[in-house]
C-alpha cells in the first residue's frame, strides 16, 4: 500500500518555481504532507522572520539556506529570489504562519516572480481566516476579508464609515494591545446588535472562541485580562439588506455629529455622499435622539 508522504512524493515539482507554502498558525501538527516534502526538497526558503522558520524547520528536522524576505524589504528581496529561480533553483515562500501573502508578506513577491516569467505554485494550508471562519455559523456564508485596520482611532473610524451598510460578514485581523479600542470602534460603527465572533489564539494551547453581539464584546474583554491576550480574529455580522441603506452613513453622520449641529452635519454628508440631505437629516436626528441629546438649532 502507498504511504501518504510517498503519495506527496509522487507528484511533479517543477524546478524554477516558486512554492508558496502554508505553515501551521500554532500547533505545528497542523502541516501537510505537501507542505512538509516541499521544504525538504526546495533549494531554500524566503521567510518573513529566518530565526522563527529556522526554528520551525528544527521541528521537523528540515535544515535549507533561509533568504529573509519581509515587509521592509519585499521588493528588493524579490530580486534575490528571482536569480536563484534563474540559476534553476525550487524557492519555497512561508510567513511566520499561515498562509503567505495573506495580511502576511508574500503578495509582492508573487506578483514579482510572475512578472519574470517563472511558476508559482501554492501549496495550501492553515489559515486564521478559514479557521475562524469554519466555526462561526452560516451567517458568515459570505463575507469580505478586511486585514488589519488602522491602529490611529481617527483613521480606523474614518475606515469603518463606508462599511457600514456592507452586507457581508467581515472579517478582521487585530493584535493584543488594541483589541478592546477596536471592538468598541466596530460598536460604535456598526450598532450594538450585529453578532461577533472572538477568536483568539486560534490552534494554540489557550485557544478561546466566544460568540456574542457588538455590545457584549467589550463586556467579555473586559471581564478577564487574560481574553485580551494574544492574536485575533474578529468576524463581524454584515447589516440585513433591509437595514444597509438607512444605516449606510450613520458612522459618517455620527462622526460629523460630535462637530456640527444636525442640519450641518446633514448638509456635510450630503455633500460627501450625493444621498437625500433631507433623508440624512432625518438619520441625523434619530442617531440625536439615539444619544440622548437635543438639539439646539
Amino acid at each position: 500500500m502507498t504511504s501518504l508522504l510517498e503519495l506527496a512524493q509522487a507528484q511533479q515539482y517543477p524546478a524554477a518555481t516558486l512554492y508558496v507554502v502554508a505553515t501551521p498558525i500554532g500547533n505545528t501538527a497542523d502541516i501537510t504532507l505537501r507542505a512538509l516534502h516541499v521544504l525538504g526538497l526546495v533549494d531554500r526558503i524566503a521567510a518573513e522572520d529566518t530565526r522563527n522558520t529556522g526554528q520551525l524547520l528544527a521541528r521537523y528536522g528540515i535544515s535549507k539556506p533561509l533568504v529573509a524576505v519581509h515587509e521592509h524589504n519585499e521588493r528588493e528581496a524579490a530580486l534575490r529570489v528571482i536569480e536563484h529561480l534563474r540559476a534553476g533553483e525550487r524557492v519555497a515562500c512561508v510567513s511566520d504562519a499561515g498562509t503567505p501573502g495573506i495580511s502576511d508578506p508574500g503578495a509582492k513577491l508573487v506578483d514579482a516572480v510572475r512578472a519574470a516569467g517563472f511558476q508559482v505554485v501554492p501549496l495550501p494550508g492553515a489559515s486564521a481566516l478559514a479557521t475562524a471562519l469554519s466555526a462561526a455559523g452560516d451567517w458568515v456564508a459570505t463575507f469580505t476579508f478586511l486585514g488589519f485596520l488602522p491602529p490611529k482611532p481617527r483613521q480606523r473610524a474614518t475606515a469603518l464609515q463606508p462599511l457600514a451598510g456592507h452586507t457581508h460578514a467581515m472579517v478582521f485581523y487585530e493584535a493584543p494591545h488594541r483589541i478592546v479600542e477596536t471592538v468598541q470602534a466596530l460598536a460604535d460603527a456598526f450598532g450594538p446588535a450585529r453578532r461577533l465572533l472572538i477568536a483568539r489564539e486560534l490552534t494554540k494551547l489557550h485557544e478561546a472562541l466566544w460568540s456574542g453581539t457588538l455590545a457584549e464584546g467589550p463586556t467579555w474583554l473586559a471581564a478577564d485580562t487574560n481574553r485580551q491576550r494574544g492574536e485575533f480574529v474578529l468576524v463581524v455580522e454584515g447589516a440585513s439588506a433591509q437595514a444597509s441603506g438607512a444605516a449606510d452613513h450613520d458612522a459618517l453622520l455620527r462622526a460629523l455629529l460630535e462637530e456640527v449641529p444636525v442640519k450641518g452635519a446633514a448638509k456635510i454628508a450630503a455633500a460627501l455622499t450625493g444621498a437625500s440631505r433631507n433623508a440624512l437629516y432625518a438619520r441625523a436626528l434619530e442617531l440625536r435622539s439615539e444619544g440622548g441629546e437635543e438639539e439646539a438649532d
